[in-house]
């Protein structure tokens, strides 16, 4: 009988450690043992956004305004003024940094102008109706007092809403913003027809609209010209209008308007943003603005960008918008941080830290 028994002891031990514990199992009348199941990629339990929604409302005045609305209801309200030729949904051209928009509590609002997007053309308006527009639909979602950011046609537009109800305004914020002051520009001097024959290939191609310098530090976000020409395929094509120049004319040739309007009543804080290589809106405008506001600026240059220092330094702009104008972003080794903005300069300076968000650095 002993060798049956060396026998069996042989072919257990040779099992090895997991055939004993079914074995185990077995004979102390469990179930059999079931291994552990797979670990099954998780689904989101919310939607990510594709971005804001573009809203209609009819206004007291009896036009209809389409607008967006985004970020949290309860954040610190923005007014958005996208530059010449964009729609209510150009803020979305600046989602590279919803996340830290939405971590300083801001929430962005912006109202199409005459012509682009969703909006009808009516060559009779003006920049004063678009001010009563985006006042009209402040009302409407219940915001008093609203900072501004205007980026480059957006300008005169600001200028505008500034004046009219000086005391609605929290902040002027204007980045590489055309003034409405100063010299006309030069495209002033031609006709209807001649702007139009000018604008036209840049209209229905927004390609060529959207075109970025080969040294755009703004190339290195993901998927930005894309979104650019979609955003410029919306202004001009929403509709149905076919690239139609006519809006884009008009708005150009309210740039002409002078003199601008009167700021004096503006007791706001205002920010001017300009990149040193801008030859659109170039920095000599900075001064062009200053001699028409009260005098109470924060002016910030930038010598690595030219029109689209709007989109590369987005990160210290929505923290002006959040009320820490005192200090810089920057990149120190790995992480992004806010320092107060003295000691922000003497570490730029001596190369320990890079301005802006650690994103840049790619």
């Amino acid at each position: 009988m002993s060798a049956p028994r060396r026998h069996t002891h042989f072919a257990v031990t040779a099992l090895g450690a997991s055939a004993l514990a079914v074995l185990g199992a077995l004979l102390v009348g469990g179930g059999p043992v079931v291994a552990d199941a797979p670990r099954l990629p998780k689904v989101q339990d919310e939607f990510d956004s594709l971005g804001p929604d573009v809203r209609a409302a009819k206004l007291p005045s009896g036009r209809t305004a389409h607008f967006t609305d985004a970020g949290p209801r309860d954040g610190r309200p923005v007014l958005f003024i996208g530059g010449t030729g964009t729609s209510a949904r150009a803020q979305h051209m600046t989602d590279f940094f919803a996340s830290t928009r939405d971590s300083m509590g801001l929430r962005l609002i912006s109202v199409e102008r005459n012509g682009f997007g969703d909006t009808e053309f009516d060559a009779k308006l003006d920049k004063g109706d678009f001010a009563e527009d985006a006042l009209a639909v402040l009302d409407r979602l219940g915001v008093e007092k609203v900072s501004v950011i205007a980026i480059s046609g957006g300008g005169p537009y600001a200028a505008e809403l500034a004046a009219r109800a000086p005391d609605r305004i929290r902040a002027l914020h204007l980045a590489a913003a055309l003034p409405p002051y100063g010299a006309k520009p030069s495209y002033c001097a031609l006709s209807d027809d001649e702007l139009a024959a000018a604008l036209e290939d840049s209209v229905k191609d927004p390609r060529k609209w959207w075109a970025l310098p080969d040294d755009s530090p703004v190339k290195s976000i993901p998927g930005f010209a894309d979104t650019a020409y979609e955003e410029g395929a919306r202004t001009f094509n929403q509709r149905g209008q076919q690239g139609d120049v006519a809006p884009q004319v008009h708005e150009q040739r309210l740039y002409c308007d002078r003199p601008g309007p009167d700021l004096a009543a503006l007791r706001a804080p205002v920010f001017l943003y300009a990149g040193e290589k801008d030859t659109t809106v170039p920095p000599s405008t900075l001064k062009t603005w200053q001699n028409a506001l009260p005098g109470r600026e924060v002016v910030r240059r930038y010598a690595d960008t030219g029109h689209d220092v709007q989109y590369r330094h987005w990160d210290q702009i929505l923290t002006d918008l959040a009320g820490h104008g005192s200090r810089t972003v920057v990149c120190k080794g790995s992480r992004s941080t806010l320092l107060p903005a003295r000691e922000a300069e003497g570490l730029v300076e001596s190369g320990r830290v890079t301005l802006g968000s650690c994103a840049w650095k790619g």
